[in-house]
């Protein structure tokens, strides 16, 4: 039991776990079966929006998935053969975004998106990749401007909370973004927010910050947790034992395999994500784009243009289906139609997503010094910083600024 705190993943939630741990004069080390974010950390779309409040379930969008399930390019998929482990899952998801429920969870995302770009480019200081993270709109593109309803729940529930939108049409939308198919007629920008122009060299470059302030990072798979007679966890991996004082489980859609065999059953669902990098787009995107019609995003990165979206509910051991990441480059060629797709690189990763789309951070109850920071959803990339600084205080005993209620493991019985 060599550090203070050990925690299980090496993806943006652990690293930035790991480096506000250090700044309160902690010790750390982080032990992953991969390089530090390699995996979900590494493929999202790279929007860092402190804006960040309407879930994934909303209401009536039911409605919609049996379209989407027909469509073999549509937003959605679910494998057959694992619709029965599937559909408890799905229902939960439906009754999450009943109206009633939404302004609690809006305020949940918020809290734990509002300080992110400030805290990666704190985070980011002195390590000579400041300009990973650049000032950008999120601009939600639509063909028909009628579409286009502030009023809408969704977009309510932004101007609610103070998020600054702007409304554009034709012009001025293509003084924004001139590479974009005049299809699109209108968009709404959302302002005052960031993107990653290479989400995993963001995360590699914290890593050796963390790394150079002390922490030790363990390239491990790991098997099973159990408590120590006496106090402190013992940790079986594939490289043999290991002890720890206190643990945080931020094995992102792992994690509840290893919290399980303790007694701990939370529905946290491997939500496959699919990339697509253009590596020779001919092109540039100078923001975050959301193709309101085909649920994808699309932003310039230093390795191309990179569309990211999708939703695969498959388990988490099926092998990928990179029709699903292919599908991506002919929805990418009707938004942008002077884009070159001749030489592409796909991929898939395993989204942690619960039905609120809420994670969970606190205390596993029944245990001494263990804590889950998992189960992101689609926001793991942007909710990161935010969650490292609470775990940061709730793993020394110290009552966090933020309101934990709607993030505790309890919460789903």
């Amino acid at each position: 039991m060599t550090k203070d705190v050990t925690i299980i993943g090496a993806g943006a939630v652990g690293i930035a776990s790991a480096l506000s741990i250090l700044e309160t004069g902690q010790t750390v080390e982080l032990i992953d079966r991969d390089e530090p974010a390699a995996g979900a950390s590494h493929g999202n779309a790279g929007v860092i929006s402190p804006w960040t409040c309407v879930p994934q379930s909303m209401p009536g969008v039911w409605k919609s998935v049996p379209k989407w399930l027909m469509d073999p390019e549509g937003p959605l998929s679910v494998r057959w053969r694992y619709l029965p482990q599937f559909l408890p899952w799905a229902i939960r998801f439906i009754r999450a975004g009943q109206a009633d429920k939404l302004p609690a969870i809006a305020d949940a995302m918020m809290a734990l998106n509002r300080p992110n770009v400030d805290l990666y480019r704190h985070h980011l200081s002195g390590t000579g990749k400041e300009d990973l993270v650049r000032d950008s709109y999120y601009v939600h593109a639509y063909k028909d401007p009628a579409l286009i309803d502030l009023n809408q729940i969704g977009w309510r529930m932004r101007t609610e909370r103070g998020v600054p939108l702007q409304v554009v049409q034709d012009g001025e939308l293509r003084e924004v973004e001139p590479a974009l198919s005049s299809e699109y007629r209108a968009a709404v920008l959302i302002k005052d927010q960031a993107r990653a122009m290479d989400p995993g060299s963001i995360g590699k470059a914290l890593a050796e910050k963390a790394e150079s302030m002390g922490a030790i990072f363990h390239r491990a798979g790991v098997q099973s947790i159990s408590p120590i007679d006496g106090g402190g966890w013992q940790i079986t991996t594939d490289n043999g034992e290991m002890t720890a004082k206190t643990v945080v489980v931020a094995a992102g859609a792992w994690s509840v395999r290893l919290l399980k065999p303790l007694g701990v059953n939370v529905p946290l669902e491997a939500e496959r994500g699919y990339h697509v990098i253009l590596k020779d787009p001919g092109i540039t995107i100078n923001n975050s784009i959301m193709d309101t019609h085909a649920k994808f995003v699309a932003s310039s990165m230093a390795a191309g243009v990179r569309c990211a979206g999708t939703a695969e509910f498959a388990g988490l051991d099926a092998p990928p289906n990179y029709r699903r990441a292919k599908a991506l480059v002919a929805n990418a060629k009707r938004l942008f139609p002077d884009i070159n797709t001749e030489d592409t690189v796909e991929w898939m990763g395993n989204r942690p997503s619960f039905p609120d789309s809420l994670p969970c951070i606190g205390p596993v109850p029944g245990y001494e010094n263990l804590f889950a920071a998992f189960g992101h959803s689609h926001y793991g990339f942007g909710m990161a910083p935010a969650t490292g600084r609470i775990v940061a205080n709730i793993v020394r005993g110290v009552e966090p600024n933020t309101d934990l209620t709607p993030y505790r493991i309890e919460r789903f019985g």
